[in-house]
């Protein structure tokens, strides 16, 4: 870790470096004044610059506002005697990545100095961090990126319900990665080796269903030369995987019915049956319940699909998985192109991490796609991620809202800006922390920001 410390008193920098010394970081530097400071940061790069706020001549915003365009993934740790929210709030959107009021605890300046490190870590695609949380995913879910407690847990859950054989049945909005979780279970079923295949139900014509579920025999019909093996029998001793199940005409639900509980069926043009050991994943992202209660999906299929039921969270309450999605969209995207692209600036990672994602995990890696093409240089900027603006966008401005609405909806930006540092949120806010632990405490009453407030 290489970190230069700005102050223009020499007894505070001192003691700030030889406190980083004792702390085991031998690469500190000093400067004493903005001017010098702003010709080193150009001419080095440093991990980490602690910087002071008041100087004369050129102050800290300045070296701030001069230096940080140049050096995008350095992290700046603002340092000043002054608790003053416009400034603080001023020198966050120049770039600042934490601002800490003098005297400063030592704790207190080390878990900024780290917080900022990680994060510099992770605009770089080098943070250690997700190949740690990586480990807590069962190793056949290797496919799916992810740190959020939330879908470890689920994905353990999964892992544990494999081996029983029974039909599981994953929902969850589209692009949340219910396939990724299918082929996962298969994995870890008791018939790994047998074959994996994946239908979408709401692609294959009514007209269509039997012959191509259960297939048929020679002449069964008019252009039927040869047998036809339907997707029930290719699977057999594997996993079938029926995606969209919830676009299942209602008549044609009781022939799979059928299949299911008697493990056979005729295939068109057949006299005999055909025999197939099968196990079903279905998948969808309707609310199959309220499907049942409106009729349109029977209530008998659905208890044989759903012997286990997975549900994949939207991204926009995994937000912390953001960051590991974009760097690992961004390496295959330059490998597929052939590019060589460092990272994302701090701006960028901004904008990711305020959107909202209705397409969710792959609508985040089309986006980090398009912004790998728009890229010239060795870093995607903010102005590459297409119509995500701006990272203060969000809900509120989008759609018609409450003040109520608009307050919460800030208050989860600020803290995930400070990536659940309460203390350092209450100041960007102008609120107590006392203050700002109600309001969560109150928000999370919501089902809506329960998840999402429980991992920031």
């Amino acid at each position: 870790m290489k970190i230069l410390i700005v102050d223009d008193e020499p007894v505070a920098l001192n003691s700030v470096k030889r406190l980083l010394r004792w702390r085991g970081i031998k690469n500190v530097e000093i400067c004493d004044n903005g001017k010098d400071a702003i010709k080193k940061i150009r001419a080095a790069e440093y991990d980490i610059v602690l910087l002071d706020m008041l100087m004369p001549e050129i102050d800290g915003m300045q070296v701030l506002e001069a230096v940080k365009p140049y050096r995008p993934h350095t992290e700046f740790v603002i340092l000043t005697a002054v608790d003053d929210i416009p400034t603080t709030v001023k020198a966050i959107r120049l770039g600042a990545y934490d601002y800490l009021v003098k005297p400063v605890e030592n704790d207190l300046l080390f878990l900024a100095i780290n917080r900022a490190y990680e994060h510099r870590a992770l605009l770089l695609g080098m943070t250690v961090a997700e190949n740690i949380e990586k480990k807590a995913v069962p190793a056949a879910f290797s496919d799916i990126i992810t740190q959020c407690p939330r879908m470890i847990s689920l994905l353990s859950y999964a892992r544990i319900m494999a081996g029983s054989g029974n039909p599981i049945m994953i929902t969850g909005e589209s692009g949340t990665g219910k396939e990724l979780v299918a082929r996962g279970i298969h994995r870890l079923g008791q018939t790994p080796q047998g074959p994996f295949i994946a239908v979408n139900v709401s692609a294959i014509p009514a007209t269509m269903f039997e012959s191509q579920f259960f297939g048929h025999a020679k002449g069964a019909f008019t252009g039927a030369d040869m047998p036809y093996q339907g997707f029930f029998e290719q699977a057999d001793g594997g996993t079938l995987f029926l995606d969209e199940i919830g676009e299942l005409p209602y008549g044609l639900q009781s022939k799979l019915l059928r299949v299911l509980e008697e493990k056979s069926f005729y295939p068109l043009g057949a006299s005999k049956p055909v025999w197939v050991d099968v196990r079903v994943i279905s998948a969808s992202n309707r609310d199959i319940n309220r499907a049942c209660q409106e009729e349109t999906f029977r209530l008998d299929l659905l208890y044989r699909l759903k012997s286990a039921h997975i549900h994949l969270p939207p991204l926009r309450e995994r937000i912390g998985d953001i960051p590991l999605l974009a760097v690992h969209f961004l390496k295959s995207a330059c490998d597929h192109y052939h590019k060589t692209i460092q990272g994302f600036s701090a701006d960028a990672m901004d904008v990711l991490n305020a959107g909202e994602y209705p397409g969710n995990v792959r609508e985040l890696a089309q986006i980090i796609e398009n912004a790998v093409l728009l890229t010239d240089g060795d870093v995607i900027q903010g102005s590459h991620l297409g119509v995500m603006q701006s990272p203060v966008q969000s809900i509120a401005t989008r759609r018609l809202s409450t003040l109520k609405e608009n307050d919460e909806e800030h208050l989860v930006f600020v803290l995930r800006h400070a990536k659940g540092d309460k203390k350092q949120a209450a100041q960007i806010l102008g609120i107590t922390v006392r203050q700002l632990q109600r309001k969560i405490a109150a928000m999370k009453q919501a089902p809506k920001w329960q998840a999402i407030l429980d991992d920031l």
